[in-house]
């Protein structure tokens, strides 16, 4: 009789539906940001500020939707929650395809907003912590391969903008969306026990407190309700040390390739400096999650965020192209690092049963960052004409944020180490 081959656990489906569904807003909204902002100022004559008030927009229905949409998540579960985003974006960006109008503009980022909020970042890591707990960091720096995959396909968006305009991509993109997005939407699931399976693929017998070789013994994590969280020192400081770090990220995506424009570089020469930083970020994400495991999440963050204050600083004074490509280098490498890392730090230290309103609870203090830095670079330059003091200022601040790990404390009611060692 043939052995039974044994089916890989169903939470990297989950993983691998991760990964694509992050492609979309990655590779067709937030990368490509840049070279639209571009495109939509010499045909309409636009201001920076105005311009990088959208992608404001589109960070402040995050963090509005944060609690919302945390919510929703622990209460629906992802893939419910998920299918409405999809539709929503791929409708946002139909909308955006007949932008003629500053109005127009904002309530279309509006709806892309809300759809990639609904079917993006927070759902998908909610999902991934809901399957995992031991190799957690792990998934999830697989899962968010994605959002750095999608910069990628830029050289092709960008590419695409130029020969057939921007209005024909935004069509493009949300049927894409649509025909790619919800059928992928189907692979994600709540909760492992709804399916009579367990977080990592784990045995009933390591459930009971035994594991199969009978000498160690699975201790579940004590879960904090989104109130107990935010009564913990700890929950505030993560979540300042991530708006910091979202400083650099958020500031880069809206007015990177407007700078490189202004230092003489082409859209193309652009796209190849975003290139080199998803390369980066691509590489490191799941080294990320494995560093993690043996040093501790706090010391990474930390680096990280240094890293991210040191590349906005070569950006901030370039004068050379291998200053932008350092700065894609590191800036990739610091983003790639934090991100899968910071995520998991808070089912790290308060559990899995509430991690998505406690996520999004979370990103409002996250969104702050993100809405304020761009406006403030684009407003910065419209007086200026100059992006050297708005980088080096946020840089510097960013370096400063990284103090919000140091004083984090170790987790306490969350288990940190589970008794069964994982697997390396």
């Amino acid at each position: 009789m043939l052995a039974r081959i044994k089916r890989p656990f169903y939470g990297w489906y989950i993983v691998g539906a991760a990964i694509v569904l992050q492609v979309m807003p990655s590779g067709l909204v937030m990368n490509a940001f840049g070279t639209y902002v571009v495109l939509l100022e010499r045909e309409f004559g636009w201001s920076r500020a105005v311009l990088s008030g959208a992608f404001a927009v589109m960070r402040i229905e995050e963090g509005l939707l944060g609690p919302i949409e945390g919510w929703l998540l622990d209460k629906f579960g992802p893939r419910a929650v998920m299918r409405v985003g999809t539709i929503l974006f791929a409708l946002g960006l139909f909308m955006f395809a007949q932008v003629d109008s500053i109005i127009d503009f904002y309530i279309a980022f509006t709806v892309i907003a809300v759809g990639v909020s609904l079917a993006g970042f927070l759902a998908l890591t909610t999902a991934v912590v809901n399957w995992f707990e031991r190799k957690r960091s792990m998934a999830m720096g697989l899962a968010l391969l994605g959002g750095a995959a999608g910069g990628l396909i830029l050289p092709l968006v960008v590419n695409a903008l130029e020969v057939w305009g921007w209005r024909t991509v935004a069509n493009a993109s949300a049927i894409i969306v649509l025909v790619v997005g919800l059928p992928t939407v189907q692979v994600i699931r709540g909760r492992p026990e709804e399916y009579g399976l367990l977080q990592d693929g784990r045995s009933r017998d390591e459930t009971a407190g035994v594991t199969a070789d009978g000498q160690a013994r699975y201790e579940p994590p004590i879960e904090f309700t989104a109130r107990e969280a935010m009564r913990e020192r700890a929950f505030w400081l993560i979540s300042l040390a991530h708006a910091a770090s979202v400083l650099v990220v958020s500031v880069v995506t809206v007015h990177f390739a407007l700078h490189a424009v202004e230092l003489g570089y082409t859209l193309q020469q652009a796209a190849l400096v975003i290139g080199i930083q998803t390369v980066a970020n691509l590489v490191a994400r799941p080294i990320g999650g494995w560093v993690s495991d043996l040093v501790g999440s706090r010391l990474v963050i930390l680096l990280s965020m240094l890293t991210h204050a040191v590349a906005l600083l070569l950006l901030a004074h370039a004068v050379e192209f291998w200053m932008l490509a350092a700065f894609a280098v590191l800036n990739g490498l610091a983003w790639g690092t934090r991100v899968p890392v910071i995520v998991a730090m808070r089912a790290e230290y308060f559990g899995s049963r509430s991690f998505g309103t406690i996520m999004g609870i979370s990103s409002v203090v996250v969104t702050a960052a993100s809405v304020v830095a761009p406006v403030l670079a684009g407003w910065s330059y419209d007086v200026l004409g100059s992006y050297t003091l708005s980088f080096t200022i946020l840089a510097v601040l960013a370096g400063m944020g990284s103090l919000f790990v140091v004083f984090t404390p170790p987790p306490t009611r969350a288990s940190t180490a589970p008794a069964v060692p994982a697997e390396r």
